[in-house]
């Protein structure tokens, strides 16, 4: 998981509040994941280290499978959920982006999700021509939307009432100590 959403909740959050906190719910499940692969990668590694993964191989073999199985629910399942399915639905919603745009994270995210649980249950090969063809929407959906934002910004949105999303309105306590 990186920093880079981070604005993308803070728009979002004016958008749905449920829908911001939905976004990042799924993008920390991710992390703890990641953190999960990482700490048996480490571990494997250790045991190479001091040669206890030759003595007792069941223990390598485990740290190893965790390993797999942490990436494949990380970011094989739940990127996929929360950059396509969430962030492309209320991308969608709020009109921020072209509706073609946010279409592709709705169709790129299920099939990532899709080929996420194809290789947990080993019905695909995981890296194989399946996966690399299912993740090719989600891809392009990332790369246009990072795109899209940087050349151009959000669009204004009637859904959100306002003239430009990079302009942030003034809280309620900023408004009170004026007078």
């Amino acid at each position: 998981m990186s920093l880079r959403p981070w604005w993308r909740t803070l728009v979002l959050k004016r958008e749905s509040e449920i829908g911001a906190v939905g976004y990042v719910s799924p993008r920390l499940v991710e992390g703890v994941f990641i953190a999960i692969g990482l700490v048996s990668a480490l571990a494997f590694i250790l045991m190479r280290q001091e040669a206890t993964a030759v003595s007792d191989p069941v223990i390598g073999e485990g740290l190893v499978a965790l390993y797999y199985r942490a990436f494949l629910v990380g970011p094989g399942f739940m990127a996929g959920f929360a950059n396509g399915v969430i962030l492309g639905y209320l991308m969608y919603r709020s009109g921020l982006v072209p509706r073609g745009l946010a279409i592709l994270g709705l169709i790129g995210g299920p099939l990532v999700m899709a080929t996420g649980i194809a290789i947990m249950f080993d019905a695909i090969e995981r890296g194989g021509a399946i996966q690399a063809i299912a993740t090719i929407p989600e891809f392009f959906w990332e790369l246009s939307l990072s795109i899209y934002c940087i050349v151009k910004g959000f669009r204004p949105s009637p859904i959100l009432g306002m003239e430009s999303v990079t302009t942030l309105p003034e809280s309620d306590s900023a408004l009170r100590h004026r007078h």
